[in-house]
């Protein structure tokens, strides 16, 4: 039988895609999400591109660019469509201090990026359960350094969990830190769905000012969840070779 044929449907959505449906900018550098003007969705593209160099970060067109897509150490990156992204903006925790957690289980950081592009992610082997997602978002460096902060200070005031949009994650517990980039922040959260438990490992890496989100989900055995290093790892090194 082909394991990912007995994941329940949860398990083969990206985070950011479970859920029916921020804090502000740490120094209010940088981009606003501005609708597009009456000139067009190109004017915008060119104020997110103007912020972006600004700031020195990278725009959506670039950081796509950067994106693994395709099948890559054995898992299969696809976009997803925008509005299934944009589904989770906007997340909120009932517990202020719980913020970027919630805001990542949306498919964004809890402080506006720039611009964020986002991957589901499937493993190619028919025996591997662990399926989830990625997304990139782009940072000046201040800023996203302050997302690494908040997130690690989330992790510890929030070991019982928080609730969002009536969701229910009962659970959120420090995992050993990956090491990899310029700073990590390994962590898995265990939501409540009717009365099953769901166990999503995430791995969040900071590359200059590019945050890096990975999540996974594995049904079978949660000590298997996470997404795996050598992929992350050739992730960070698409985002060194364009910000180096």
């Amino acid at each position: 039988m082909r394991l990912r044929r007995i994941l329940p449907a949860v398990a083969v959505l990206p985070a950011l895609l479970v859920i029916s449906a921020c804090s502000s900018d740490a120094d209010g550098s940088d981009a606003k999400k501005a609708a597009p003007s009456a000139k067009g969705s190109q004017s915008a593209e060119e104020k997110e591109s103007a912020e972006a160099e600004r700031v020195g970060a990278l725009d959506t067109k670039h950081l796509e660019k950067v994106a693994l897509t395709g099948t890559v150490k054995g898992i299969n990156a696809k976009k997803v469509a925008k509005a299934e992204v944009e589904a989770g903006r906007g997340m909120k925790a009932d517990n202020k201090a719980c913020q970027p957690l919630a805001s990542l289980i949306g498919g964004f950081t809890h402080i506006p990026a720039v611009s964020e592009v986002h991957r589901s992610l499937q493993p190619v082997k028919a025996t591997n359960a662990t399926v989830g997602s990625m997304w990139l978002a782009s940072h000046s460096e201040k800023n996203a350094t302050q997302v690494m902060k908040d997130l690690r200070a989330a992790v510890t005031a929030c070991p019982k969990g928080f609730n969002t949009l009536g969701l229910k994650y009962g659970k959120v517990e420090k995992l050993p830190a990956t090491k990899l980039g310029d700073e990590s922040v390994d962590y898995r959260i265990t939501s409540d769905i009717g009365k099953q438990k769901v166990p999503m490992a995430y791995t969040v890496v900071r590359s200059d000012g590019v945050v890096a989100v990975f999540y996974g989900v594995n049904m079978l055995d949660m000590k298997k969840a996470s997404i795996s290093t050598s992929f992350i790892q050739a992730q960070l090194d698409r985002i060194a070779g364009q910000t180096g």
